[in-house]
């Protein structure tokens, strides 16, 4: 079989030839086309330890329909989230050069499209397996912390309040009065921190995560540009927010947070039903 050379026609072809596949390689099939940015975004030990399967199997999916091994399938769909993204910075780039009259009207429209764009990219390419996994972490841990300065706080804010009205057990790192450091000598290893940071970012929450990762707690984050050291999160969150004007919102930001607190909540409250 010849390679498909295009996303459209990998993702036909898969669906043309589900049928015919092993058991195992169909397990690999509903994933790739029910998540094909979570393909793309695995290696193949996340990739095959996560659907059970051996990570020999992954190279035998991708070599059934014509790929030399798993990178090389994998490729097709890197190139299909490049351009995705691309599609979608051109779509903000348009929204933040569009010339906004201070009208209501225009300032209403403007803002709604900001904010509409950046929840279906949010939505698009942040995959299902991430959100479930970093409710796990917060659902697993003895506290979680909340973590960010500047224009995250608000963000961060609003998750520390769910988590807490849903009865996680919950820290807000909000570093009053200068007493950061002091705050970090509550994070256990067993603890979660979630730290959001976007540029420029703030060094102090950079260092206080630097830190937490040092003792051995378990991390999350949310960034806007990946970068040291929140790369080394275990979970890490990549969310673009439209601008108008220069005033960038946090729809995206503050929605993912509402989404991790609620499925955190539901996790502890089947746990603790189940005891």
């Amino acid at each position: 079989m010849v390679a498909a050379q295009s996303y459209e026609e990998l993702q036909a072809e898969i669906a043309r030839s589900y049928d015919r596949l092993s058991k195992r390689l169909k397990v690999i099939a509903d994933f790739v086309l029910k998540d094909p940015s979570g393909f793309a975004l695995r290696n193949t030990a996340g990739l095959a330890n996560e659907l059970g399967v051996a990570p020999s199997a992954i190279v035998r999916f991708a070599q059934a329909f014509g790929f030399s091994g798993f990178s090389e399938m994998q490729s097709v769909f890197k190139s299909q989230m490049q351009q995705e993204t691309r599609s979608y910075r051109d779509r903000i780039r348009a929204l933040e050069q569009r010339k906004t009259g201070r009208g209501t009207e225009e300032l209403v429209t403007s803002f709604v499209d900001a904010g509409i764009a950046s929840l279906q990219e949010m939505h698009r390419s942040t995959p299902l397996e991430l959100i479930e996994e970093a409710a796990e972490i917060m659902a697993s841990a003895r506290m979680v912390h909340v973590l960010a300065q500047k224009r995250t706080f608000t963000a961060a804010t609003y998750l520390f309040y769910n988590l807490a009205r849903l009865e996680v057990s919950a820290n807000l790192l909000d570093g009053a009065g200068g007493t950061l450091d002091q705050q970090l000598n509550l994070v256990a290893p067993d603890d979660a921190v979630f730290a959001i940071s976007f540029q420029p970012g703030s060094e102090q929450t950079a260092c206080a995560f630097s830190h937490v990762l040092s003792i051995g707690a378990r991390t999350i984050a949310i960034c806007d540009v990946p970068r040291t050291p929140f790369v080394n999160a275990n979970v890490l969150f990549h969310i673009t927010e439209a601008s108008v004007e220069t005033f960038r919102s946090l729809n995206a930001t503050i929605s993912l947070a509402q989404i991790l607190a609620i499925r955190t909540g539901t996790l502890c409250s089947e746990r603790n039903a189940t005891r």
